[in-house]
């Protein structure tokens, strides 16, 4: 009886059978059976020799991971990978589904006014349209400028700002620091 040959059958059979387990839903038995077929390939092989015994375990090592790999980069595109995994969306589908989102959008950025009391939500006026809006954790008086952070959803975020300060130098970095309110750096320690 030669062990090589009924060796290298089985092996041959357990790899097979490890990519059919990726794309036949067979609840594990396909597995358990590859498996098995490995490991015996494997016993066969030692009785072969040692050499043959380990060069069988290496060639196992490196086969499964590479038939796995393979069986993984097809499998999106079999009947069953595409029923199990989702479609990569488009970019139409992505887009906000409402004229509203994408108005409140557009308000990024834009500068108004309370109208009411913002404690931390309220009506702020911005390009003259009322819109709800959140303040950005203080309140915030009527009357009081506001700018528009983000929105979230259809929330619409907004902070206070001085009268004086403008788009153009509400960067902090171009203010000078005593309108910044931080207090004298010269002597930490002190």
């Amino acid at each position: 009886m030669n062990f090589l040959l009924w060796a290298a059958l089985l092996l041959l059979l357990g790899l097979a059978l490890v990519a059919l387990e990726m794309f036949i839903p067979s609840g594990g038995v396909l597995g358990v059976l590859s498996a098995l077929s490995i490991l015996a390939a494997i016993v066969l092989a030692f009785f072969d020799g040692p050499g043959t015994g380990l060069a069988f375990v290496l060639t196992t090592a490196v086969a499964i991971p590479a038939i796995l790999a393979a069986a993984l980069r097809v499998w999106p595109d079999t009947p069953m990978g595409r029923h199990i995994l989702l479609g990569v969306p488009t970019p139409e589908e992505v887009l906000p589904d409402s004229p509203l989102r994408r108005e409140l959008k557009s308000l990024v950025g834009k500068y108004g006014v309370a109208k009411s009391v913002m404690l931390p939500s309220g009506v702020v006026l911005v390009e003259g349209q009322s819109v709800d809006a959140v303040g950005q954790g203080m309140a915030i008086e009527p009357g009081q400028r506001i700018k528009v952070i983000e929105v979230r959803g259809t929330r619409v975020v907004v902070r206070p700002v001085d009268d004086e300060s403008t788009g153009a130098d509400d960067d902090p970095l171009s203010r000078p620091i005593s309108t910044l309110g931080i207090d004298s750096l010269e002597n930490p320690f002190a």
